[in-house]
């Protein structure tokens, strides 16, 4: 498997997609420099989200944060309809409050490992309402749509927040996750600038490394040398946005020879790091 690829440029603050698919595509493992909500309205889907897959029912809301690496599985037996927003990140830093954060649900659900927000009830019904006015106001030539459309995205994000801060409870059933992976993806995130050779791996978690190399490959869909280093060049690029020197940025995710990330780099960016910032 090639590493995975960025797909979509957001210029908007926000965009809103609504789509039916009469037939599948298949989709490679990807990631976006935003964040991204996607609602599901018809059809058999299931996404995978690093290392958990997840068997979406309709009104499942399934939370995106940037840079997570995931892709659908399409069952091409029904139409696959969605909406997907994209959200800009400086655009929800600018509504946010002091201690409130719009993006507050997508920093949670990293941290749980778990995506997903099951809707029911009452509840499915404010999310439907709030769309459709979003989805008007974002079709509406009428005076102050554009400022509309933005606090309705807003209230949305809202509702979003306190359901997921609620830690909802969610079916047993609704995905499939290998412990023991997660675990090991887990430990990767978090110590993206220590050796993390399969070796290493292999021995802190008491595993043959044919065992581990194996597995990994199946519930990731990556080889342990693709996603650790896919995971090394995210993440150095939002240090370099941020403002760390470039060679500092290499260090800390855990680059020994400069040479070697700028050349990762440039194949993954496609452009330099001092361009990238």
């Amino acid at each position: 498997m090639t590493e995975a690829g960025k797909r979509g440029y957001l210029k908007e603050d926000f965009r809103l997609f609504h789509l039916k698919d009469s037939r599948a595509q298949k989709v490679d493992y990807h990631y976006h420099e935003f964040d991204k909500l996607i609602l599901l309205l018809g059809g058999k889907t299931a996404y995978l989200v690093e290392g958990v897959t997840y068997f979406l029912q309709p009104w499942d809301i399934l939370l995106v944060q940037h840079n997570l690496i995931h892709r659908p599985v399409i069952d091409p037996s029904e139409p696959y309809e969605r909406v997907v927003i994209w959200l800009g990140r400086d655009w929800m830093a600018a509504r946010s409050d002091p201690g409130e954060a719009l993006d507050t649900c997508f920093d949670a659900t990293r941290r749980r490992g778990f995506h997903l927000l099951r809707t029911e009830g009452e509840q499915r019904l404010q999310y439907m309402r709030t769309l459709q006015r979003l989805e008007e106001a974002l079709h509406s030539t009428e005076f102050g749509a554009v400022r509309l459309a933005d606090s309705l995205c807003q209230q949305l994000l809202i509702e979003v927040n306190r359901d997921v801060l609620r830690d909802p409870k969610v079916e047993p059933d609704c995905c499939r996750v290998d412990p023991k992976v997660e675990e090991i993806l887990r430990y990767i995130a978090a110590h993206l600038e220590e050796n993390l050779t399969v070796e290493a791996l292999a021995g802190r978690f008491y595993l043959s490394r044919y065992y581990l190399m194996h597995r990994f490959k199946d519930v990731t869909g990556y080889t342990i040398h693709q996603y650790i280093s896919q995971k090394r060049l995210l993440r150095a690029g939002e240090l370099i946005r941020s403002g760390t020197p470039v060679m500092k940025a290499a260090e800390q995710v855990g680059f020994s020879e400069y040479s070697t990330f700028l050349r990762a780099f440039r194949n993954t960016f496609h452009m330099n790091p001092r361009d990238f910032r």
